[in-house]
């Protein structure tokens, strides 16, 4: 028996007149996501990345040409402290994956843009990340996976109303 289904049974014996549903959704959200950070983390670990050098460098390959953002626009799209990113961004730039450059438009400003290391990386680590990503979700159709993939962003957009 998995942990979700022993946590609620256990319940069940304690409050039998609780409903248990919401509790068992999280359970199983909260659980799915533990074990897809680690299988997600050991992946980056083979590129000697952690999942947030990843993001950047992630976000720099989907902007499309240039491949060139500000750090404003990293951070706000990674959703993370400015802080945060330039730790991120000193340790990519070190990597030879990004580089720094002053940006034309704003003398005080700077934009980050991957190196050709970083879009060679990209190019061999994004194929094997989806594919990664899809080992995980083999338990489910592809019907099941287009219907699960509707109803969290269903709840994402529920839960974003709320905040």
């Amino acid at each position: 028996m998995n942990r979700v289904k022993q946590a609620i049974a256990q319940w069940q014996q304690e409050m039998p007149d609780l409903d248990l549903l919401p509790m068992e959704v999280v359970g199983y959200l909260k659980t799915t996501q533990q074990l897809t950070q680690e299988r997600l983390q050991a992946f980056f670990k083979e590129y000697g990345l952690q999942a947030g050098e990843f993001d950047v460098l992630a976000t720099l390959r989907r902007s499309g040409p240039p491949y060139r953002l500000g750090p404003t626009q990293l951070f706000e799209t990674l959703m993370i402290s400015s802080g945060g990113m330039t730790s991120r961004l000193d340790r990519l730039e070190k990597a030879g994956l990004i580089a720094r450059s002053p940006n034309p438009e704003d003398r005080r400003g700077t934009l980050v843009s991957l190196t050709e290391k970083g879009m060679a990386l990209m190019a061999e680590m994004i194929p094997r990340h989806v594919a990664n990503e899809g080992r995980m979700l083999t338990a489910l159709s592809r019907e099941e996976q287009q219907a699960l993939s509707e109803l969290l962003s269903k709840l994402l957009e529920g839960l974003a109303d709320e905040a």
